[in-house]
């Protein structure tokens, strides 16, 4: 089995009562929403990744304000990589996800083209429970209503 370690940083921005969410195609291709972040490159910093991510995915620069937590997943899944009809490897997933509050300092909303997501909106966060969402979203909102770890 096939063994992979995905490292990503997230930004849960909240301002006006409202969270910054962008949404993904999601399995299956029904949209999901999603916590602007992403994988961090070789040598990167994560507090550049969620700057970068964020940047992409929303047009907002931000400026991470503090580390709320890190959340770690794993899971056993099918390669989503591989010839249509013919075996796919199995893949040991282990994600581990930094969350950082971040607040806006500047940009514009805009949709990324030709990524991971397809729109960005700010959510009311009474509404965000009636949303189809990843579970990082209420992973993060948690970490944020705690605040910051010590």
């Amino acid at each position: 089995m096939r063994q992979k370690l995905r490292v990503a940083a997230y930004a849960v921005c909240v301002r006006d009562d409202q969270v910054l969410l962008a949404r993904s195609p999601g399995p299956g291709g029904v949209p999901e929403w999603v916590l602007p972040g992403g994988g961090m490159e070789h040598g990167e910093d994560p507090r550049d990744t969620v700057v970068r991510e964020v940047d992409e995915e929303t047009g907002y620069r931000v400026e991470p304000v503090a580390l709320l937590g890190v959340d770690s997943l794993r899971l056993t899944r099918p390669s989503r990589f591989g010839p249509r009809g013919l075996l796919r490897r199995t893949v040991d997933h282990h994600g581990v996800r930094l969350l950082y509050a971040a607040r806006v300092t500047g940009g514009e909303l805009r949709y990324e083209v030709g990524g991971s997501t397809d729109l960005a909106a700010w959510q009311d966060l009474a509404a965000v429970p009636g949303l189809n969402r990843v579970p990082l979203v209420d992973t993060g909102l948690g970490m944020w209503r705690r605040g910051p770890t010590a």
